[in-house]
């Protein structure tokens, strides 16, 4: 199997964390920004990251592709059964991809890709109105939700939990982190979930890379 994009996008880095929860082997294969083999094309009509290849199959989308693999390998059982705890649990991904995202993505775009990766000045004014009136009340309704497990879902580790984190793991090469003196039970959340091998090594590569 092989996923095209790269790590430090948060969808991908959610998928990567994923599979290998589930003991999925994939190949990350470098795609984005206008690079990548003909295959991420093909998968991606779109060049959105991340695409995805098993075989003579392809697709694109972290959802669709996380759907596939929990299709193909049900355990261990990252998306619950019962239905109020798996509507929960699509309803963090969503709030992780579209809501926490929409902030963070104004931030990491402006003051990273921008500037490091496009050559060109970002939008401080945006990022920084996106940092000060944005991402305080996602992190504050975060703060509420987490349950005394410091799990969001069924009290166990669920792709709820890997799609939240992920966007605040992209924020944290620019030197931002939760402060855990306002969000104490989301800045431990954050820390429990991205210590765990599925993503610590992902995020260590990172900071090679971007040399953070």
């Amino acid at each position: 199997m092989k996923l095209f994009g790269a790590s430090g996008s948060p969808y991908v880095r959610k998928t990567l964390a994923f599979a290998e929860e589930k003991g999925i082997e994939m190949e990350l294969v470098a795609a984005g920004l206008g690079g990548g083999p003909p295959e991420f094309a093909q998968a991606s009509p779109f060049r959105k990251m991340p695409a995805f290849q098993d075989g003579d199959f392809m697709i694109s989308d972290s959802t669709a592709i996380i759907t596939y693999l929990d299709a193909i390998k049900p355990d261990p059982n990252l998306i619950p059964l019962e239905p109020k705890a798996r509507a929960r649990t699509i309803w963090f991904e969503e709030f992780a991809d579209t809501i926490l995202m929409g902030a963070g993505g104004k931030i990491f775009f402006n003051r990273f890709v921008s500037p490091r990766l496009l050559g060109r000045p970002g939008d401080e004014a945006v990022a920084a109105a996106a940092e000060k009136d944005e991402l305080p009340p996602i992190l504050a309704y975060l703060e509420s939700v987490i349950p005394a497990s410091g799990w969001l879902v069924e009290d166990r580790l669920t792709l709820a939990d890997l799609a939240v984190v992920s966007p605040i793991g992209t924020l944290m090469h620019l030197g931002w982190r939760v402060d855990p003196a306002t969000y104490p039970k989301a800045a431990a959340f954050v820390d429990k979930v991205l210590g765990r091998p599925s993503y610590a090594r992902w995020i260590a590569a990172e900071r090679v890379q971007f040399g953070t």
